[in-house]
């Protein structure tokens, strides 16, 4: 009994040593992480043998579909052909800069047959620290198991075949299903391009929408239609206001005769005082 308990001492002894020592290696800041610089062998296989072991053990419960139908496997292609690529590669292409800076370095599948249970749970969950992101938290399942099924012919396939089989695929299309739908507030268009242009403001700015309950009224007249784009805005009135001719009120008024108001063949309103001798020509096409 005693041996036993100095046993189980000495164990905790060195676990406790290990854990403080792998703390202090940690907290030293010691160990590049740079992604261009590889793990050392013992922290690789390390690391290798925890995905593979956590992969092994979430995908036995896993259903299986037919991952041989035809119908699958096109769709597949396409979403495979979008999203997969720029890591994964595609029969007849080069490695591409996403491939080449990543580490640990993303299989070519071109090349590399994958279980399709352990394909359709890497790319619905992702794999930390490696660049494989989490593709279920916008795909549902459906797609994700056509991807799983190209995935079984892919490594089959040269370029001709594999261009051929995206060409025909609908994946990707963001109108099949494979993303959430995107929902519009109450009472919008789905599809923006059919707005109507008319009234849209030529700065480019959002149309004045007036609050529920607002009676009709004409904003081509409201905002200054028929004016010169030069022009000032009329002045609003405070509600309550009595009716007056803003035009009137800013003419300079004659001292001694009532002002003549005519308008110019451009639309412009002017006023002035009857001239005391008769009139000369000014310049302008006046029309009395």
């Amino acid at each position: 009994m005693r041996k036993h308990t100095q046993h189980v001492i000495t164990v905790a002894i060195v676990l406790g040593v290990i854990a403080i020592g792998a703390a202090a290696f940690a907290w030293s800041g010691l160990y590049n992480i740079a992604a261009d610089d590889q793990h050392t062998r013992p922290v690789y296989a390390m690391l290798t043998t925890f995905r593979e072991r956590s992969i092994a053990a979430r995908v036995k419960d896993l259903q299986l579909p037919d991952v041989t139908d035809p119908a699958r496997i096109r769709q597949g292609a396409g979403n495979y052909n979008a999203m997969c690529t720029g890591c994964h590669l595609a029969p007849g292409m080069e490695e591409t800069e996403l491939s080449k800076g990543l580490y640990p370095a993303p299989p070519n599948l071109t090349q590399h047959e994958v279980d399709a249970t352990v394909a359709f749970w890497v790319i619905k969950h992702g794999v930390k620290m490696s660049g494989m992101p989490a593709w279920g938290k916008s795909m549902s399942d459906e797609y994700i198991w056509n991807m799983a099924a190209f995935l079984q012919q892919l490594p089959d396939l040269d370029e001709e075949q594999y261009k051929a089989l995206v060409a025909t695929s609908g994946g990707h299309s963001h109108g099949g299903g494979e993303t959430q739908p995107h929902e519009e507030p109450a009472g919008v268009p789905d599809d923006h391009s059919d707005m109507p242009m008319e009234g849209m403001p030529m700065d480019g700015s959002e149309p004045h929408v007036d609050p529920p309950g607002t009676p009709p009224h004409d904003d081509g007249d409201a905002s200054g239609a028929g004016m010169k784009m030069d022009e000032a805005k009329p002045h609003p009135h405070a509600p309550g206001t009595p009716a007056h001719d803003d035009q009137a009120a800013s003419a300079p008024k004659a001292a001694t005769a009532k002002p003549v108001v005519h308008r110019h063949a451009d639309g412009t309103v002017e006023s002035h005082p009857v001239p005391p001798s008769p009139q000369t020509d000014d310049g302008h096409d006046h029309q009395h």
